[in-house]
Parts: C-alpha cells; sequence; structure tokens
C-alpha cells in the first residue's frame, strides 16, 4: 500500500487556490522555512507555534494547492517545497514571498 498522499499536477494548479494557502502566516512560514532549507523537512522540524493536529491541517492546505510534496522515508513524512512546479505555472510567485514586506516586517 502507498502511503504517498496525491499530489495535483502543474496543470491543475488554481492561482486562487495557492493564494489562499499562502495567506496563513503559519503556512507562509513553511514555505519559506521550506524554501531556505538545504533539504527536504520532517513535519516535526518546522519552527512553528502549533498543535500536531494544527500543523497536519496546514500541510494538507499546502500540499492540495501544490505548494509542497509530501512523501515518507521509513516512518518520517517528509515535505519538499515544489519550487520549480511553482515556478513554472506562477513565475515570481515564490520569490515574493521572500522580501520583508510579504513576511510582514517593516523596511
Amino acid at each position: 500500500m502507498d502511503r504517498t498522499p496525491s499530489h495535483p499536477e502543474v496543470s491543475k494548479f488554481n492561482l486562487q487556490q495557492v493564494l489562499e494557502a499562502l495567506v496563513d502566516p503559519v503556512r507562509r512560514s513553511i514555505v519559506i522555512q521550506l524554501d531556505t532549507a538545504c533539504e527536504d523537512i520532517t513535519c516535526g522540524a518546522f519552527d512553528i507555534s502549533v498543535s500536531k493536529s494544527t500543523a497536519t491541517h496546514h500541510f494538507k492546505v499546502l500540499r492540495e494547492a501544490g505548494l509542497i510534496r509530501q512523501y515518507y522515508v521509513g516512518t518520517s513524512r517528509m515535505n519538499a517545497l515544489r519550487r520549480a512546479e511553482m515556478d513554472q505555472a506562477f513565475p515570481g510567485l515564490l520569490d515574493a514571498l521572500a522580501t520583508p514586506q510579504a513576511q510582514g516586517v517593516s523596511t
């Protein structure tokens, strides 16, 4: 039995769904952490201050929007940012998240 959850294909990405996923600061933080990491990250290794069940919801929203890919290594669920696919579908969107304004920091 394959435990890997389903992921939308690039042709099925929906800008409205992606933007709705990114409006939440916890989900933006997850995306930014993945974008700056040198490797994929397990669900429990993110610096987020929400319960496990809430974190699970946030990962599901990001996965269903196409922002992340989840897969298993042993018993660990890994998360990878779908950077290339997002850049293909919505050029510059993820780059815009790295700006101080997008992170809620005043300059």
